[in-house]
């Protein structure tokens, strides 16, 4: 699709007429006009008020003409899967997992490696294919040639490193170790779980990227301690394969 079209079909769906979409950008209805009539195209700024009030990339308003990957561990990128500012604001560099909230999640390259080649694995494509693959592929990528400039100086590994010791310090039985946190988007790791009155309840929220880890319960092979924290609080239930049947053990607010 053509901009032309891309902002017609989004006004459309929004339910704006050409007037009221002007008013909440601060252009006129002849510029609105002239961008669906593909005579002319939004200038930057007006692209990224146009991004917030879509809820989609400036690649897309564009009509996709680049093929987005992560820049940290090179996924191939739709809107769906943008990471997001502090301000909400879309960051087409990067996959939520990534980068979440203004924070770059990663800051040493195998431990990337080691998340991203548990996704990658098939009959057809081996862990040390895989691997082999990243090493070679993730230092071409944008955030590992500029992770200098680009680091906070080792804050967020501290802070992780922190709240492993918090997680650890509660001597949860029956769950191992805690050694290692990576990034986990709240859609893929908000369960659902039953609450002493009989209701069901969720306490994450499905857009936000959150850190935690997937532990074999010492006592009960059938089972897994999931962990999930942020800097608001830590978070530790059970549960089956697949996150099925889970049961919270504890929610802690720091």
């Amino acid at each position: 699709m053509n901009a032309k079209d891309v902002i017609l079909e989004l006004r459309t769906k929004h339910g704006l007429s050409q007037d009221e979409l002007a008013e909440k950008v601060f252009v006129t209805r002849q510029a609105v006009s002239r961008w669906e009539n593909g005579e002319t195209t939004p200038n930057t700024d007006t692209l990224k008020l146009l991004s917030r009030l879509f809820d989609v990339s400036i690649n897309t308003l564009l009509g996709e003409p680049r093929k987005l990957i992560c820049q940290c561990c090179g996924m191939p990128l739709e809107d769906a899967l943008l990471s997001r500012e502090k301000d909400g604001a879309i960051n087409e560099d990067y996959c939520k997992w990534c980068y979440a909230d203004g924070t770059y999640m990663y800051s040493n390259m195998d431990d990337l490696i080691d998340v991203c080649v548990g996704n990658m694995t098939s009959e057809s494509f081996s862990e040390e294919q895989a691997r082999a693959y990243l090493k070679q592929a993730l230092p071409k990528l944008n955030y590992w040639k500029k992770y200098e400039q680009l680091s906070d100086n080792g804050q967020f590994e501290a802070f992780k490193r922190q709240l492993i010791q918090e997680i650890n310090d509660l001597r949860i039985e029956g769950m191992p170790k805690l050694e290692k946190l990576n990034a986990l988007v709240g859609s893929y790791v908000n369960l659902e779980y039953r609450l002493p009155s009989g209701a069901q309840s969720k306490f994450l929220d499905d857009g936000t990227t959150y850190l935690g880890n997937q532990l074999k319960s010492e006592f009960d092979g059938t089972r897994c301690f999931g962990i999930l924290a942020n800097m608001d609080f830590i978070l530790i239930s059970t549960y089956e394969e697949g996150g099925k049947n889970p049961e919270l053990v504890l929610y802690k607010k720091r």
